[in-house]
């Protein structure tokens, strides 16, 4: 994409990454891709907010020469450390070794680590200022939104806030970056939801605390590392992230999250009868078979319902390995106070219950009941199955 001016003087110099299978190395982008989004601030001095993967270099480099020459830039403000908002620095500081690095003490610190630069590097804090001309670049500490070293980067006269990965999502912009002008403004929005339970859930406290700290700062623009540069109702996507960080303390609407694997297709039958028994409850449903579907589209759902139906069979005396690496991941997510209930089939001995429990009890998940049976299960045992259901979903709706 072609730079595309924000306000006067400000541009949007990122670019789409369609290429990438994996975000972070863990994350599915095959189909939505994902945006670098970095920004150019024009003005007696100019300076760059953020910069992108290093295998975008020649793009991102041709969009700073159609504003102005790289070796004119006067500072690099580094909001975040992580390779897809610096991996440039070094190049970057070769074409143009008088440019001046911002960022807090711990990129100072970092800088030497990830890219050996020690020299013209500033660190500014919290609430300092730096005049560009007409224009003023205030920084915010916004530690552990999502690293230790990440700050965010406001644009005074012109109220924009650079805010880092907060507020950002997965998806290529598709040849336009406002929310305004996106014509499908409705995946962004679950792509936000999937982009913040992936990368950002673990530290919901302090994106509360980040919100809180702005809240009192009057913001027109929302211009994110990541997704769409929300201008025409930036309090949207704060107003999504805000719900979302809640949900690690509060209680999440009544819904369940059926998870299932099967190997030979008996536990997949029962699962049927339970999901039929759910529905029968009224509650909202998501199934997803653990086997084929990536973790990561699992986490929303897990994170925004409150209950989870396991459907496991006892696999070597154990919990169904890809089904015990889903609940691992909840855990390490920090996805915590569900309901949950199991069922699954065993052969020769049960065991995937045992195992269950002992996944479950650190992220105070609530077993409230299980179902297992062996091989086939009956015709009998379905019933069972949708009774078991039903009575786990108005369990649900009677918590709230």
């Amino acid at each position: 994409m072609l730079p595309v001016e924000i306000k006067s003087g400000i541009y949007w110099i990122g670019v789409d990454d369609r290429t990438t299978d994996l975000f972070e190395g863990l994350w599915p982008i095959t189909n939505e891709g994902v945006s670098y989004n970095t920004y150019l601030v024009k003005d007696n001095k100019k300076a760059v907010i953020d910069l992108t993967k290093s295998l975008k270099g020649d793009e991102f480099f041709g969009n700073i020469d159609k504003i102005v020459d790289v070796t004119e830039v006067d500072y690099i403000v580094v909001n975040h450390m992580e390779p897809d908002h610096s991996g440039l620095l070094r190049t970057f500081r070769k074409i143009s070794p008088r440019t001046v690095i911002l960022g807090s003490a711990k990129t100072k610190e970092m800088l030497e680590g990830f890219y050996g630069i020690k020299d013209k590097v500033e660190v500014v804090k919290d609430g300092d200022e730096i005049s560009l001309g007409e224009k003023t670049l205030k920084f915010f500490a916004t530690p552990m939104v999502h690293w230790p070293e990440t700050i965010m980067t406001y644009e005074v006269s012109n109220k924009i806030l650079f805010s880092c990965d907060a507020f950002g999502s997965y998806g290529a912009l598709g040849g336009s970056i406002f929310d305004d002008e996106c014509k499908n403004i409705g995946f962004y929005k679950q792509e936000a939801v999937r982009y913040y339970v992936n990368i950002v859930a673990k530290f919901s406290k302090m994106v509360l605390k980040a919100i809180e700290r702005l809240k009192d700062v009057p913001v027109d623009i929302i211009a994110p590392s990541h997704g769409r540069v929300w201008r025409k109702n930036p309090g949207e996507i704060v107003e999504i992230y805000k719900k979302l960080a809640d949900l690690a303390e509060k209680e999440a609407e009544a819904g369940v999250t059926l998870i299932y694997g099967s190997m030979y297709g008996n536990t997949e039958n029962m699962m049927n009868a339970v999901a039929q028994g759910i529905s029968e409850a009224g509650v909202p449903l998501q199934i997803f078979d653990v086997s084929r579907t990536h973790v990561s589209y699992i986490l929303p759902s897990l994170w925004t319902k409150n209950g989870v139906m396991v459907g496991a069979p006892t696999y070597e005396a154990g919990l169904f390995p890809t089904m015990a690496n889903v609940l691992h991941m909840a855990a390490l997510k920090s996805i915590i106070n569900k309901k949950v209930a199991m069922f699954g089939s065993y052969g020769w001995s049960g065991g995937a219950l045992k195992e269950l429990k002992k996944i479950i009890e650190p992220i105070k998940w609530q077993l409230t009941d299980s179902l297992e049976f062996i091989g086939m299960p009956t015709e009998e045992e379905l019933k069972k199955g949708e009774e078991f259901g039903r009575e786990f979903g108005e369990l649900l709706k009677s918590s709230r």
